[in-house]
This record gives C-alpha cells, sequence and structure tokens, in this order.
C-alpha cells in the first residue's frame, strides 16, 4: 500500500494517463497560486485590525458617554438631597414674592421673614425638579458649585440703567411689593 492513490486509481483502471497527468500538473497550478494568494491574507489581516481598533474606539466613546451620564445623575441626586435638606417651609406664606426667570416673572408666596432675607441675600431661590423652593445662602452656594443652572440668579443693583431713561436717578429698594 505504498502506493499513491494516483497509482492506485490507474491500477485500478478508474482513471487514464492522461487525466493524471492532468491532475498532476493542475496541482502544480494550485501551488503557485497559492504563492501569490500570500498577500490577501495581510490585507485580511489589517482590515481585520483596522475593525478592531474602530470597535475599540467607538467602546471607548459608548464608556466616556454612559460615564458622563451616570456623573449628571449622581450631580443631579447630590442638588436635589441638598435642596430636601435646607428648603426652607413656604406653607405659612402670606405675601407674594416676584422674581424674574428666564426672562419670565415668577411669583412664590413667602411669608414676611423670608421676604426680608431673599431682598438681604441671605436666602436664594433654587429650581429644582419643576419647582421654586428658598435655601439659605450657604446650601445655595453649594448647590451653584454642581449645578449653577439651578440657582435662581439674584438682580444685581449695579445694572446700569439705559440711556435716556427717565428713572435712571431714582433707586428702587429691594424690599418693594409689586
Amino acid at each position: 500500500m505504498g502506493n499513491s492513490l494516483q497509482e492506485q486509481l490507474l491500477k485500478a483502471g478508474l482513471v487514464d494517463a492522461k487525466q493524471a497527468r492532468k491532475a498532476q500538473s493542475g496541482k502544480g497550478k494550485r501551488r503557485s497560486r497559492k504563492g501569490q494568494a500570500a498577500p490577501q491574507p495581510d490585507e485580511a489581516a489589517a482590515a481585520a485590525e483596522r475593525a478592531r481598533a474602530e470597535k475599540a474606539a467607538r467602546d471607548r466613546a459608548l464608556n466616556a458617554e454612559r460615564k458622563a451620564a451616570a456623573e449628571r445623575t449622581a450631580l443631579e441626586a447630590q442638588v436635589r438631597q441638598l435642596v430636601e435638606q435646607s428648603r426652607v417651609s413656604l406653607e405659612d406664606g402670606d405675601e407674594p414674592y416676584h422674581f424674574v426667570d428666564a426672562g419670565k416673572v415668577r411669583t412664590l408666596q413667602v411669608s414676611s421673614a423670608v421676604r426680608r432675607q431673599l431682598a438681604q441675600g441671605r436666602m436664594a431661590i433654587v429650581r429644582c425638579g419643576g419647582r421654586y423652593d428658598v435655601v439659605p445662602e450657604p446650601a445655595a452656594q453649594k448647590i451653584a458649585t454642581r449645578d449653577p443652572g439651578c440657582v435662581v440668579p439674584r438682580p444685581t443693583p449695579d445694572a446700569e440703567p439705559a440711556p435716556g431713561d427717565p428713572y435712571a436717578a431714582y433707586q428702587v429698594p429691594d424690599d418693594l411689593m409689586w
């Protein structure tokens, strides 16, 4: 059984000599084609490496987005907790306090003591969860370090009047009821 398969087929009469030579020459051609095909695996490997690098970059970007979202959620929770802990009760408020937020005039019902403290700057108004709350100024500063957009900005008394304003010489008191 030392004979090759080709010799065994010839002896059995299943193939003739012409077919055997043709198969033998085809084998050589296949080998030479394999030699030419060597650059293709390199190209495939390079393409696979590029795809792997692109996937890694996408994964890093996705992880960064997830991390940023988690940090935003944590900051929102901290702001919410600070507001809950330091909120001043407005249930006994009988005087309206008007303030401007996002270009609109808003109103809160507050007590006269809270109104004075708001006018003096010892308390601040914060926007959290779609509602407005009054908190002491130190708590408002802590909230502003985490999310400056939550604290409603106080009007600055140093604002320059418009040119030609006939009422520019008159000062408006902080505790004016309007």
